[in-house]
């Protein structure tokens, strides 16, 4: 990838100037083809997406998902969190496995998809965000690899809006992975997001799931994306009582996400500052202990 321009394998998914109403038969066929091979009954690993009102993105991450080459048995679950716009005409349209968790909030539509998960493995995804084709084999790959692993996060990078570049995000991106290095050692659970972390179910279920104290709703806050407890921070935390994490490095496992709670701030440079300061306040804990 250059530092320009977005990967090639993102291109097929990305639809550009379509909706979801917008799609052909043909391409809404191929999806639901391509989708259809991760439904298993028995699967070793869930992907597990909550959604509210994502009609025009939703089926965009779910193509990206459908081209993953993986050696594992994947179902692929969406939790409706009380969407009011097209999304479950969109997931129904698509015949993906599909809930509706009608408490809102992330922490809640998280919670009974780790509920309603059959996988050994479970890898969170997000339905703004496209993912790489090794994608889930990477993630999952630590957690085999060592049974002392029970959690993993991944890199991420930003897809820039229309008719702009990737320089500033690139910025901001290269910020982020100095403050990733930064928190690794006593405030590790920072660095894990919810559209990109996995973990093994079962630890994730007894020892505490996504329940936190607050609902989490998003709140546009300048500089800090959510009011509350984050669930993605709990779930590394409760993690963390059962083995370690890590931080799965590997380019091809990089995912592109939406700048959209960045543009909250009013530009790509707003959010840099604002992020930038509110982490260079916190340094000092970083580098301490709990």
């Amino acid at each position: 990838m250059s530092l320009f321009g977005l990967p090639q394998w993102i291109s097929p998914h990305l639809f550009t100037n379509k909706r979801f109403q917008d799609l052909t038969g043909e391409e809404i066929e191929r999806l639901k083809t391509s989708i259809s091979r991760f439904k298993e009954e028995s699967p070793e690993v869930s992907v597990v997406i909550p959604a509210w009102n994502e009609e025009n993105n939703i089926y965009r991450t779910l193509s990206s998902l459908s081209a993953s080459k993986s050696k594992y048995k994947v179902e692929i679950i969406v939790i409706n969190n009380n969407s009011t716009d097209g999304t479950q005409h969109v997931l129904e349209t698509l015949g993906v496995r599909t809930y509706l968790q009608t408490v809102q909030g992330t922490p809640f539509a998280r919670q009974m998809g780790l509920e309603l998960a059959r996988g050994k493995y479970h890898l969170c995804a997000d339905s703004d965000t496209f993912y790489p084709p090794d994608w889930i084999d990477l993630m999952v790959a630590p957690m085999v690899k060592d049974v002392g692993i029970t959690g993993v996060y991944g890199n991420y990078a930003f897809i820039p809006p229309e008719n702009q570049g990737r320089f500033g995000l690139w910025v901001y991106e290269k910020f982020a992975g100095i403050m990733i290095q930064v928190r690794k050692k006593n405030r590790e659970y920072l660095n894990v997001y919810g559209f990109n972390m996995g973990f093994v179910t079962e630890i994730g279920r007894s020892t505490g799931g996504f329940k936190v104290s607050g609902s989490r709703v998003y709140a546009n806050i300048v500089g800090s994306d959510f009011q509350n407890e984050a669930e993605d921070g709990r779930m590394a935390l409760n993690l963390k009582k059962a083995g370690n994490l890590k931080m799965v490095a590997d380019s091809r496992a990089k995912v592109f996400t939406s700048p959209r709670r960045l543009l909250d701030d009013g530009s790509i440079t707003n959010a840099f500052f604002n992020r930038a300061k509110r982490q260079l306040k916190g340094m000092r804990d970083y580098l301490s202990m709990f």
